[in-house]
């Protein structure tokens, strides 16, 4: 029996062996079907070399990076495990897969760019007063982090659902997390409740993760 592959970028490139017309490494990527969880653990339902946790994993991995998201535009079509186009992509979904990218751009290139400027050499000979100025800096610079570290975060008030309104094809937020996500309930089976997310995958969470819209 083969060993069960255990990072997600091993698993996706076994997705891409095993479903080419579907998943890809390299170039544009091709937007999935609403639902593709389900029909992948169906073929994969005898291959011990994907568990159904790390297959769930992987396809989150894939569906957030920011390739997938520039290929989720108007007019774009949704693709099965063989490639088949199954679905059109509306503005709705455009426009939350364009929020997505822009706000992950700009929290890892902003700390890249920091990563840069810190590693930076300093050009020049510092004198004995310009070391104890920095010294004086830095110390005044901790300060002010350590402040802010301590300072409370403000986070999005969310509020309960009414169960009345828990219903199929309903709006509302789920939270994963620490950060709600805008989704549609698309089934309902006691306090278990499936909703596909905008960027059209679909999980399984409980009543006491979802909110009003």
């Amino acid at each position: 029996m083969e060993t069960k592959r255990i990072t997600t970028k091993e698993i996706i490139g076994y997705l891409t062996e095993k479903f080419p017309a579907c998943f890809s490494i390299e170039g544009p990527a091709k937007p999935l079907k609403v639902g593709i969880f389900q029909d992948l653990a169906e073929k994969l339902a005898d291959d011990e070399t994907v568990s159904k946790t790390r297959l769930r994993q992987a396809l989150r991995h894939y569906t957030s990076s920011w390739r997938y998201l520039k290929a989720i535009k108007v007019g774009q079509h949704r693709v099965d495990v063989d490639g088949n186009q199954v679905a059109e992509i509306d503005q709705e979904q455009a426009d939350y897969a364009s929020k997505t990218l822009q706000e992950s751009q700009e929290k890892f290139g902003n700390k890249k760019q920091q990563d840069k400027e810190n590693k930076k050499p300093y050009k020049g000979t510092k004198t004995t007063k310009d070391k104890s100025i920095d010294k004086s800096k830095a110390a005044k610079f901790k300060s002010v982090k350590a402040k802010k570290k301590t300072e409370p975060k403000v986070e999005a008030k969310l509020t309960p659902v009414d169960n009345a309104t828990v219903v199929v094809g309903a709006k509302v937020q789920v939270k994963l997390g620490n950060a709600p996500m805008a989704a549609t309930i698309t089934e309902v089976s006691g306090d278990d409740i499936s909703v596909q997310l905008v960027s059209g995958m679909v999980i399984k969470t409980q009543l006491k993760n979802i909110f009003s819209d």
